[in-house]
């Protein structure tokens, strides 16, 4: 990690960070790392069941045996998967060790990231970023959201940031920010793409594969 890169959160513990990174061509892409502990992750996965007409029964068509399984709905369509996602931003280590960013400028640069993140961005022939809302471009050309990758642990995932709020903890005598707890709403860009797919392909693998350790261990414990 580069002194560059903003880290939200540093601690002398070794500890497994996240990290936020936009995706993009462009230059200087915006990037934000940040510690798990302490923070708490929601995950939202469902699927939309399609019945079709004639639907007589609740919840789903007659069926009998495995072989008839697939008559039971005429198909699902899965939504898009969101993640809430709990973050402290905590300068104080900085600050204790007389970090000269840290003592003035306290997490309001990590905050910053976060908000433009979630901007619409107009991107530059030269690959410069600019925020739609900066840009006196009166051209057709179309303010995009930024594809981000949400880093943890092995896994890597493509999401949009659609929502960021935040409470500030405490201030400096400046009333600059130097901890606040970030509640990020990001949404999974589910198709097929460099890290969605492996990513799905990881998880089937691991769900078959647990199957019959899964299965021992509970029966062990039943007994």
């Amino acid at each position: 990690m580069t002194s560059s890169v903003a880290t939200g959160n540093q601690s002398p513990l070794r500890v497994t960070r996240g990290v936020l990174k936009e995706h993009t061509g462009g230059d200087n892409p915006l990037e934000l790392h940040f510690e798990f502990n302490p923070s708490t992750i929601t995950r939202s996965r469902a699927i939309e069941i399609e019945f079709g007409e004639g639907q007589a029964t609740a919840g789903g068509r007659d069926f009998s045996g495995t072989s008839e399984i697939a008559r039971v709905a005429q198909g699902a369509t899965v939504k898009a998967e969101t993640f809430t996602l709990k973050i402290l931003l905590d300068a104080t280590d900085r600050m204790n060790a007389d970090d000269a960013d840290a003592n003035t400028k306290g997490v309001q640069p990590e905050l910053d990231i976060l908000y433009s993140m979630v901007e619409p961005k107009l991107q530059a022939p030269d690959g410069a970023s600019t925020l739609a809302a900066l840009s006196d471009n009166a051209g057709d050309e179309q303010p995009y959201p930024s594809v981000l990758l949400f880093s943890w642990g092995k896994q890597v995932l493509p999401v949009f940031m659609t929502q960021v709020q935040f409470e500030v903890k405490a201030y400096l005598p400046t009333l600059v920010p130097y901890r606040a707890e970030a509640t990020l709403t990001l949404q999974v860009i589910q198709s097929r793409n460099d890290f969605y797919t492996p990513e799905i392909e990881r998880m089937f693998n691991s769900a078959q594969s647990a199957v019959g350790s899964l299965q021992g261990y509970q029966s062990t414990g039943d007994g």
